[in-house]
C-alpha cells in the first residue's frame, strides 16, 4: 500500500517539463501577439516622438449641439503631407450630423432626406473630410486652412506644418456630459500609412486674445494621435540609394528591383517617343507613377558620392534624382544617418538641420531644398534631379574610409526609407598589402634602362 501511494519520481518530472513547456507556448503566443498588434509597429528610430496630433476644441454650444474647430499638427520632423493632401474620416458616435464646415468640406453628404427646410452640409455616419483648395471665398477660409491638404514637416517649417477647419454639429449634445466623442478615426496622407488612436479627453485649450492681456478656453478638448508605419504604406520601398568614390571605380549601383518590380510592364524608356506626347505629365487621380525603366524600379534614386579626401577634412556629392513622369516633388526632404554628420563644416545647395533624437547621438542630419531655388524636384528627365555637396571635418581619432565607413547606414526621402546596397558590395579600398607584378617589372625595366644609357 505505501509503494502503491507514493508518485512515481519519473512522472511527476515529465509533469513538470509537460507544464513548463505548456507555459512557454502560452508566453511565446502572448509576446508573438504583442508584437503583432501593438502600435510600436509605427515606432520610428530616428523620429520617436513623430506623430500627426488631432485636436478638437468645442468653442460654442448651440441649441442641438457644438462648435468645434479642429487642428491637425504634423509633428514629425521629415515627413510632410505631399500633394493631394490629407483626407480625415471617424464614425460618429451617436446620431450627429453637420451642419456646415468652414476651411473645409466632407466629400459626401449623404441621405439629408428626413430633414426639412435647413439641410445639412453632411448626414453620412461615416463622413470623410478634405482640405479646401487656395483661392476659396473668404467667408469659406479658416485659419490655417485652404491649402488643398498639404502640410510641411515639423522640422522644415513648423508654421506651415499645421492644417485646421470649423465644423458645426447637430444633435450631438449641448454639454460635457452628453457628447459623446468620435470614434475610428482614419488619416490618408495621402495615402496610407497612418494609424490613429482613439479619441481621449484632454484639459482644455487655453487661448490669448489679440492684445494678449485675457486668456479664454475651450469648453471641452479632445485630441487623436496618428502615427506612420512605412510597412502599412507599401510592401516594397519608394526609394534606393547607390555608392561610388574617387578610391574605387567601381559603381554600386541600386539592388535590381529595389522598389518591386510590379511596374515593369508599364514604364516608358529614357528615349521614348511616347515622352512626347501630350499630357504623359498628367498626374492620375490614384497617383499611379508612369516609371522610367531602370533596374532598380524606383521613383526616387539617391546617390552618394565620396568625391575628395584633404588632411582635415572630405567631400561627399548627394544627388537626388526622379524617375517618375507623374509627379514632382515639393518641399522635399532628405535624411542621412552617418557618424560623421556631427562634424558637418558647410552644406552647399540645401538647406541643412542636425536631427538629434537622442541626446548622446547626434549623427542623423535633414537636407532639403532652398525656397524659390531647388526646393521643387521636378518629374523624369532633364530637370528631375537636384544635388548638393557637404564638406565635414575628419575626427582623427574614427576618422577612416575601411570598411565602408564613408558610406551612410540609413537614409530617407519624404520620411520613408530607402533601400541600401548589401554591406559587401560598398566601394573598399584598394589593398595595400597587395603588390602588383607588372609594376615591379615596369620598375626593374626602367632602373636598368637608366644604367645602360649611363654607362
Amino acid at each position: 500500500m505505501e509503494l502503491n501511494n507514493q508518485a512515481n519520481p519519473s512522472h511527476k518530472i515529465h509533469l513538470d517539463v509537460v507544464t513548463c513547456c505548456s507555459w512557454l507556448k502560452i508566453t511565446f503566443l502572448a509576446m508573438l501577439f504583442c508584437v503583432l498588434v501593438s502600435p510600436t509597429a509605427a515606432y520610428d528610430p530616428l523620429d520617436p516622438t513623430g506623430n500627426i496630433t488631432i485636436k478638437w476644441d468645442v468653442v460654442s454650444w448651440t441649441a442641438d449641439g457644438y462648435v468645434a474647430a479642429v487642428t491637425m499638427n504634423n509633428f514629425q520632423m521629415y515627413r510632410q503631407i505631399a500633394n493631394p493632401g490629407w483626407t480625415l474620416g471617424w464614425t460618429w458616435a451617436k446620431k450627429e450630423v453637420i451642419w456646415t464646415m468652414v476651411g473645409a468640406q466632407t466629400t459626401e453628404q449623404g441621405d439629408c432626406s428626413k430633414f426639412k427646410g435647413n439641410t445639412p452640409h453632411c448626414c453620412k455616419k461615416t463622413p470623410t473630410v478634405v482640405d479646401l483648395l487656395p483661392g476659396v471665398p473668404y467667408n469659406q477660409q479658416f485659419t490655417n486652412c485652404c491649402k488643398g491638404g498639404v502640410m510641411a514637416s515639423w522640422g522644415q517649417d513648423p508654421s506651415a506644418s499645421v492644417s485646421a477647419f470649423q465644423v458645426s454639429v447637430g444633435q450631438g449634445g449641448t454639454s460635457n456630459k452628453t457628447v459623446k466623442l468620435p470614434k475610428n478615426f482614419t488619416l490618408l496622407g495621402p495615402g496610407l500609412g497612418y494609424t490613429c488612436g482613439p479619441a481621449k479627453v484632454v484639459p482644455s485649450t487655453v487661448y490669448l486674445t489679440a492684445d494678449r492681456r485675457r486668456k479664454t478656453q475651450a469648453l471641452m478638448t479632445w485630441n487623436v494621435t496618428c502615427t506612420y508605419s512605412q510597412y502599412l504604406a507599401s510592401k516594397n520601398p519608394s526609394c534606393c540609394v547607390s555608392f561610388s568614390s574617387f578610391y574605387n571605380e567601381t559603381v554600386v549601383p541600386c539592388p535590381s528591383c529595389s522598389c518591386g518590380c510590379h511596374n515593369k510592364k508599364d514604364c516608358i524608356k529614357a528615349d521614348s517617343k511616347l515622352l512626347k506626347k501630350a499630357g504623359i505629365n498628367t498626374p492620375k487621380k490614384d497617383n499611379t507613377p508612369l516609371l522610367q525603366c531602370t533596374h532598380h524600379m524606383c521613383p526616387i534614386r539617391v546617390h552618394w558620392h565620396v568625391k575628395q579626401n584633404y588632411k582635415d577634412y572630405w567631400r561627399v556629392k548627394i544627388s537626388v534624382t526622379n524617375f517618375n513622369y507623374r509627379l514632382n516633388y515639393t518641399e522635399w526632404t532628405l535624411v542621412a544617418q552617418h557618424p560623421n554628420l556631427n562634424n558637418i563644416t558647410q552644406v552647399f545647395s540645401f538647406d541643412y538641420k542636425p536631427l538629434v533624437a537622442y541626446q548622446s547621438i547626434n549623427d542623423t542630419g535633414m537636407f532639403y531644398g532652398m525656397k524659390f531655388y531647388n526646393d521643387l524636384l521636378m518629374e523624369a528627365g532633364p530637370l528631375g534631379n537636384v544635388q548638393s555637396e557637404v564638406l565635414m571635418q575628419k575626427d582623427k581619432n574614427t576618422f577612416t574610409f575601411k570598411q565602408g565607413w564613408a558610406f551612410p547606414r540609413k537614409v530617407y526621402f519624404n520620411g520613408d526609407e530607402c533601400r541600401l546596397p548589401p554591406p559587401d558590395a560598398y566601394p573598399s579600398l584598394p589593398n595595400s598589402g597587395r603588390v602588383n607584378s607588372v609594376s615591379i617589372l615596369k620598375m626593374a625595366a626602367s632602373v636598368l634602362l637608366i644604367m645602360f644609357c649611363i654607362y
